[in-house]
């Protein structure tokens, strides 16, 4: 046995030991509003304490914490963290990438380990519902950030002629919309288009008609519960779904359900997890983030439905093309792709 490449496990081991529990102080941060108080200007855990109205020992072990994980900077001379633009984008700004959503996601599908513990021993499913409610919310502040940034400059663009349908005005169906970040935000680009969303979870339905009337477009955005394989209103110009295809236990039948939908000239958009083809190419951070996710949710969703399938979230554009193949459809492109995300592009 090699020592130096015992010392080097246990330290890559320990580094995630140490990330596990950081991502419980993020959510506390997030939470207690931390981030976006530290993002006000530099402060000694007293100052935060003041700032916040909250206690200056935990504050001092929470921000000395979060220097050390290298959230947050520190000034020896002055004794005081801050955040850098870069962390204040990540971590405090309302336009960045949420990254405390997504511990707030990990950390509730975390909750669910005994039942995923017996669930190796049974192969039974858990299914999306089931979850804790962090999950849901941290899920969808997490992707909504990428959408926002994506869906509307990037990727309706890179499919041919959508924009300009949409634009005219189109009946757009999004399957599987969760709390409806996505519906909301092509119904904000597009004002001449309709939307229908539809999950078979009621919960995120009920949040996601909500979400639609405070962006004030409930006049053009309807919500429905329905499960991939039953939703119905078309035809549809577009059919879109972010991030669920792999989740599904029959993705063949919600694949053939939205060619019975679609519009002969219609599209159907698919955004799923960027993954390689090749097993050992998968085998890296955005992989380990993409398996963890998959294991606690994807997978048992899957298998906790009808169908026989359980994709995962690194299934891969084979598996994409597969699909949509099996169900009838015959164009499969890869429109657009961004380090988590791939793009396709499927047509009957």
């Amino acid at each position: 046995m090699d020592q130096q490449k015992v010392i080097d496990f246990l330290g890559r081991f320990t580094a995630d030991l140490a990330a596990t529990g950081s991502a419980g102080a993020v959510v506390v941060g997030h939470r207690l509003g931390l981030y976006r108080a530290l993002a006000q200007g530099p402060a000694t855990p007293r100052d935060l304490a003041e700032r916040t109205g909250l206690h200056e020992r935990y504050l001092t072990e929470w921000l000395r914490g979060q220097a050390a994980s290298g959230y947050v900077a520190y000034d020896p001379s002055s004794t005081a963290f801050h955040l850098t633009p870069e962390q204040a984008y990540c971590l405090a700004d309302p336009a960045g990438p949420d990254l405390p959503a997504a511990s707030v996601a990990v950390l509730g599908y975390l909750r669910a380990e005994p039942r995923l513990t017996e669930a190796f021993r049974t192969g039974a499913g858990i299914g999306w519902h089931e979850h804790d409610e962090d999950v849901h919310v941290g899920t969808d502040a997490f992707y909504c950030a990428g959408y926002a940034a994506e869906l509307v400059p990037s990727w309706i663009p890179a499919l041919d002629g959508v924009a300009e349908r949409l634009t005219a005005g189109a009946r757009v169906a999004d399957v599987g919309c969760g709390l409806g970040s996505s519906t909301v935000l092509l119904a904000q680009a597009f004002p001449a288009s309709t939307f229908v969303g539809s999950d078979y979870h009621a919960a995120s339905v009920d949040r996601a008609r909500k979400r639609a009337a405070d962006a004030g477009v409930a006049d053009r955005v309807g919500f429905e519960v329905a499960a991939a394989q039953t939703f119905d209103g078309g035809p549809f110009d577009l059919v879109a779904m972010f991030d669920c295809l792999h989740d599904m236990g029959d993705p063949v039948g919600a694949a053939r359900r939205v060619r019975e939908q679609l519009a002969p000239d219609g599209t159907w958009l698919v955004v799923e997890p960027a993954a390689p083809e090749r097993v050992e190419d998968t085998f890296t951070t955005v992989g380990r983030l993409f398996y963890a996710g998959s294991t606690f949710l994807c997978v048992p969703n899957a298998l906790s439905q009808d169908g026989g399938h359980a994709l995962g979230a690194q299934a891969g554009e084979d598996a994409v093309r597969g699909v949509a193949t099996e169900a009838g459809f015959t164009r499969v492109r890869v429109a657009a792709r961004t380090a988590f995300h791939a793009v396709y592009e499927i047509r009957p």
